[in-house]
């Protein structure tokens, strides 16, 4: 049942901010595009965040830096997610809220919003690198020999290597710390995301150009490799190299240039999500900011400037949460499959 009457009320924990749920049936990370993503996105995305904790979930806002190399920002983002975790199970229990659902990282979900879907597509592809260094060194020459130069691929490399140990470590002290909490230690999958949900809203993996203008002044920072890192060749190479991405929902908007082409690639080239998965609806790439006065919700930058409660759920949030109930009941189907299959 939808609890309507749950206040959203953010709290610092770590470099994010957190709205924690009394009775979580899950957690949604979410990241939001890039100026408003940086610039107090607990405010610009107030109505449709609202929306998803009265849905029953613990929200977390994942920050990022301005920066060029999305690599490193992937990192601190997957970082962050494990100095949060014992954090939701502490406060849960101080609060005396029920904390059951943080002990399964099958529990928690994505949602992204433009370039928040690239840093989700990254940590998603970063699943595939395998274990063992030798192997992971080879998919990642695989993956940018065609872009890349040799210093560029060994500083990847080296990167990756490092937030690897970092991360496996990190598992460790999060899983004996929560242990300390409530006598028990979370289930955790994989060093990265594999098997969460995620929803990707009018996602952008767009290249320098499209941070910086005029043209000439993004081409001369690509030549001097101070440009966006990945690429969105490399990225859309990591994303099919993976061969993930198949509990993945995706929203698209009609009037949309800026996602135009990444929608496209996702569904035409990629052929993901299924079409059961894939949303296209009315407005542009900034529906889904908006804020609640009363009855209403303001848009901040699409048309119609103002709406109702009900023409805005209709438009946009009713099919946000449709579509990561529909995904996560596809996503237990598979875990279910699996689990049937070893039994066999």
């Amino acid at each position: 049942m939808v609890n309507t009457n749950l206040k959203l009320r953010f709290k610092p924990v770590s470099h994010s901010w957190v709205a924690l749920h009394p009775q979580p049936k899950g957690v949604i990370q979410f990241i939001a595009g890039a100026f408003f993503g940086t610039f107090g996105p607990m405010l610009f995305y107030r109505y449709l965040l609202q929306s998803l904790f009265e849905q029953g979930y613990t929200i977390i806002l994942l920050p990022f830096n301005f920066s060029f190399n999305h690599y490193l920002e992937a990192g601190f983002l997957m970082r962050e997610q494990y100095e949060i975790l014992p954090e939701l199970v502490r406060m849960a229990s101080v609060e005396g809220y029920d904390y059951e659902a943080y002990l399964d990282d099958k529990n928690f979900s994505w949602i992204g919003h433009s370039l928040g879907c690239k840093y989700i597509s990254l940590l998603e592809g970063f699943t595939a690198l395998p274990d063992d260094p030798q192997d992971r060194q080879k998919f990642i020459r695989n993956l940018l020999s065609h872009t890349s130069d040799e210093s560029q691929i060994e500083s990847v490399i080296a990167d990756i290597d490092i937030l690897f140990e970092q991360l496996k470590q990190k598992i460790v002290e999060v899983q004996n710390l929560i242990c300390t909490y409530v006598g028990r230690k979370i289930t955790i999958h994989s060093v990265f995301i594999k098997g969460q949900v995620s929803i990707l809203l009018a996602p952008d993996i767009s290249d320098t150009a499209s941070a910086i203008r005029p043209q000439f002044l993004a081409d001369i920072i690509d030549k001097l490799g101070w440009g966006v890192k990945p690429t969105p060749e490399e990225t859309h190479n990591l994303i099919k190299d993976s061969e993930l991405f198949n509990i993945m929902g995706l929203v698209c908007f009609q009037s949309d240039n800026i996602a135009k082409s990444t929608c496209q690639w996702f569904t035409k080239t990629l052929g993901k999500p299924p079409k059961k998965f894939l949303k296209t609806l009315e407005g542009g790439h900034l529906k889904p900011l908006g804020i609640q006065l009363g009855k209403y919700v303001v848009n901040l930058f699409d048309k119609p400037l103002i709406e109702s409660l009900q023409e805005r759920n209709r438009r946009f949030e009713h099919h946000v949460i449709q579509l990561l109930k529909e995904v996560k009941q596809e996503s237990l189907k598979k875990v279910l499959k699996v689990s049937e299959s070893l039994i066999k």
